[in-house]
């Protein structure tokens, strides 16, 4: 590495608020498809490009992707097809289609702080003693996921556990395994993911939305379709989760070569269905037996207290 030279933007600190101002409403209804972070030690099971790669995908797909540490680092080692690092591709901003260098690996706490910057700022949840509602809104409306492909260190398994506290789900790389826990969810429990309508009181059933919060992906394939899924949310409007299906879709077609088992679980309304496969999609959601959602648009929470009308 002594003769290796490579561009990287500096680490820029927290998220401003003005920022947050402006990008709160589409993270929130999904029209910016999802914040993407990519964090944790240098233990890659693949080349170290791999991190560049990954970034890059998602920020020319209109994400919002931040980096820390040994990360942000491991992005500017990629190199696009005009020699330029992703730095040098895409804005610094936290808007769509930005990629920030949050800062060290201690940094990760400003990328959690945007996610609550979030319920605080655009939807007025309070701080002080109210984690609780916090972690609810941000599981359930902000289209987050964490990336640690490379992680080894208990500080790295203590960021993912912050991160699920909070509501999003963290994809760790093969390595990832050795830290013996997971948390996955049971698709076929449909119980486990239903959830209280605030505006009507009635349990619902929302879907894998997102389905785990910890997941081991073997490789980088895998783990570019999974981010893409996990930044799903059951807040999503039918243009957001249209959105939404659209990147998921493109990049299962894209490396597996057919569409989602999982898609009749996924797509609401007709009008969920990303238009440039809506043909091929409603052929095979009809084979599957898949009928519309009877409440596709609906106030989500695992609160009991946050309904609004008398159960």
């Amino acid at each position: 590495f002594k003769t290796e030279r490579f561009k990287i933007r500096v680490g820029r600190g927290p998220v401003l608020d003005t920022e947050i101002r402006e990008v709160g409403s589409p993270i929130v209804l999904g029209e910016i498809p999802g914040v993407i972070a990519y964090v944790g030690c240098a233990n890659w099971p693949s080349p170290m490009q791999d991190v560049g790669r990954m970034a890059y995908e998602f920020a020319r797909r209109g994400y919002i992707v931040t980096a820390t540490g040994c990360s942000a680092m491991a992005i500017a080692f990629y190199k696009d097809e005009d020699g330029r690092s992703p730095y040098e591709v895409f804005p610094g901003e936290f808007n769509r289609g930005g990629l920030l260098n949050i800062g060290s690996c201690v940094a990760n706490a400003h990328i959690t702080g945007a996610a609550i910057k979030i319920a605080n700022i655009f939807a007025r949840r309070r701080l002080r003693g109210n984690y609780e509602e916090i972690a609810d809104y941000v599981l359930h409306r902000v289209g987050a996921c964490g990336v640690a492909w490379g992680a080894m260190s208990q500080k790295a398994a203590s960021i993912a556990t912050g991160c699920n506290r909070l509501g999003i789900p963290v994809i760790v790389g093969p390595q990832g395994s050795k830290y013996r826990r997971l948390y996955l969810g049971r698709i076929e429990d449909k119980e486990s993911f239903s959830v209280w309508d605030a505006r009507t009181g009635q349990k619902v059933f929302i879907g894998p939305a997102p389905e785990h919060l910890v997941y081991v992906a073997e490789t980088v394939e895998e783990c570019m379709v999974w981010t893409a899924k996990l930044c799903i949310r059951p807040n999503d409007t039918t243009k957001g989760r249209m959105i939404k299906l659209t990147h998921y879709v493109e990049l299962y077609k894209h490396f597996y070569g057919r569409l989602p088992k999982d898609l009749p679980m996924l797509v609401r309304t007709e009008a969920d269905i990303p238009i440039t496969y809506k043909d091929e999609i409603l052929e095979f959601l009809k084979a599957e037996g898949w009928e519309p959602h009877p409440q596709p648009s609906i106030d989500p929470t695992l609160l009991e207290r946050l309904i609004r009308v008398k159960v």
